[in-house]
């Protein structure tokens, strides 16, 4: 619940996330899921406010049949970092840290890629979970952006 209300109550900034590889609600090309060798797509970031001191990664699938399931998350990416390079990762729903690639068990899943500016980085571990990167959030969310891709297994 605190992750839904940290990213929809955050109307400050629009921050503009893309890929080359996919526009947005549109397919993730296989290549970017786990039958198409799993490399994580290029993403680009825009319209960073000068005030934020780091960027966050959220990469999850709400279709996921056990709730959301969270792909990739990094914290203290440098806010300069306009292709959403360096930072710290954290540990996905599949228990390692990394990245997942899409591979959802049945039918068209939304995957949704989610970067937000902080007025701060963040003092947590790498390897740290998404219910930890959540509440380090709190209060520091200065602007976001979402990418949603279509994947299908």
């Amino acid at each position: 619940m605190l992750a839904v209300l940290l990213l929809a109550g955050c109307t400050k900034h629009h921050l503009t996330i893309t890929s080359s590889a996919f526009r947005d609600r549109d397919d993730i090309p296989a290549q970017y899921g786990c039958k198409g060798g799993g490399a994580k797509p290029p993403l680009a970031v825009s319209g960073v406010t000068p005030a934020a001191k780091s960027l966050v990664l959220i990469v999850d699938d709400p279709d996921a049949p056990g709730g959301t399931f969270t792909h990739w998350i990094v914290w203290n990416i440098p806010p300069s970092s306009t292709a959403l390079t360096g930072g710290v990762e954290g540990r996905n729903s599949a228990g390692s840290t990394g990245y997942t690639p899409p591979c959802p068990p049945a039918g068209e899943h939304h995957y949704h890629y989610k970067v937000l500016a902080l007025d701060t980085t963040l003092s947590l571990p790498a390897g740290s979970d998404r219910d930890a990167l959540m509440r380090a959030l709190e209060g520091h969310v200065l602007g976001r952006g979402e990418l949603v891709g279509r994947y299908r297994h």
